[in-house]
């Protein structure tokens, strides 16, 4: 199958945004990345390089929730899913040579304080995982305020543990995270649905 040429700028810049974040990422690395031309991506992205970062972010959180969707869904047990996420992301930044990080992470630091089309799109990234995990929970049976609490401790723990795992070049600070993660899940006492 033949990846369209909007495909491909959109994949190439959501991988640059990934290592080496907005800043560091110009128009003509996109262009180069992507095998496409200049005129190519002004066509397909009239608001140049906040555009293309904006549908990068948007694929790359798309990834994201799939990937965190398939480890919630692996495991009736939520502590276990959380677990197997860890693990998972860890096994991934590994294989990437420690490059590979959270996709929206360092766009979203890039734009703090600032009201953008790309610093929004990086908080609906992080607040629909927190949305998957939450409804994980919610289907467990926590109550609507510790699964939101306990949603938006899992995201925010995972991913300061991703960017210390590339910092230190170890899957040890995602399994960490994973383990006391899964923990924290446990000490509310809700038996996980059978399957």
């Amino acid at each position: 199958m033949q990846t369209s040429t909007r495909d491909r700028i959109v994949v190439a810049t959501a991988r640059l945004l990934q290592r080496q974040g907005y800043v560091g990422t110009g128009i003509k690395q996109i262009a180069t990345e992507s095998q496409a031309t200049l005129g190519s991506i002004y066509h397909f992205f009239p608001g140049g390089k906040e555009a293309v970062a904006v549908a990068a972010i948007r694929h790359g959180d798309q990834e994201f929730a799939a990937l965190l969707k398939e480890s919630l869904d692996s495991e009736p047990d939520p502590a276990e899913a959380v677990l197997s996420c860890t693990r998972e992301l860890a096994a991934g930044l590994k294989e990437s040579g420690w490059v590979d990080g959270c996709p929206v992470t360092a766009a979203a630091l890039e734009t703090l304080g600032a009201e953008s089309d790309l610093q929004q799109a990086c908080a609906d990234a992080l607040n629909g995982w927190e949305r998957l995990v939450r409804d994980k929970l919610l289907g467990c049976g926590f109550p609507v305020g510790d699964a939101r609490e306990l949603a938006t401790t899992v995201i925010s723990a995972i991913e300061g543990a991703e960017v210390t795992a590339q910092v230190n070049r170890s899957e040890e600070p995602l399994l960490a995270a994973g383990r006391q993660l899964a923990r924290l899940v446990r000490s509310y006492g809700i038996d996980p649905p059978r399957r």
